[in-house]
């Protein structure tokens, strides 16, 4: 059928004037960025928007803003195991999943619902930063990503 795409979505909050990543955590030591599997023939904007509206979208009625800022990184899994890598492997013909990371900016306020079985948490880039070990490296990897970019905290109060 052919190689399995997905998106993940960087959503980035400012909290005591220090860039964050909103993580979506699972039990007490998994954490993953919101986003999944696009639909065959689906592109990756609406795909991004979609995913966000089924796993932060409000219930509210009310909708929200999602706007795509760039994308940053591509990942790629050489077989069905869990590990990917930001290339594909030299020996690899045919992977098995290309992963892209979308930077999606939040309006100045946002309300999210968060499903039970997930804890919304606000990382902080120097607590990613080198720290595989507790994120991963995809997520570890981000304040990396992410150093092209200047970030402007603009104190709305």
């Amino acid at each position: 059928v052919g190689m399995r795409r997905s998106v993940e979505a960087v959503l980035i909050v400012h909290e005591h004037s220090l860039p964050h990543i909103l993580l979506l955590q699972i039990g007490t030591t998994f954490y993953k960025l919101p986003g999944g599997e696009l639909e065959l023939g689906e592109d990756e904007t609406t795909g991004v928007t979609r995913l966000l509206n089924e796993t932060l979208g409000r219930t509210d009625g009310e909708t929200n803003e999602w706007t795509i800022e760039d994308e940053i990184g591509n990942w790629w899994r050489p077989n069905f195991d869990p590990p990917r890598y930001p290339y594909i492997p030299a020996h690899v013909t045919k992977p098995k999943e290309h992963t892209k990371l979308l930077l999606v900016q939040l309006p100045p306020n946002s309300t999210f619902c968060v499903p039970k079985n997930f804890k919304l948490v606000a990382a902080p880039l120097f607590e990613l930063y080198d720290n595989a070990a507790a994120y991963g490296p995809l997520i570890s990897s981000l304040p990396t990503t992410l150093s092209r970019f200047n970030f402007v905290f603009n104190d709305s109060s």
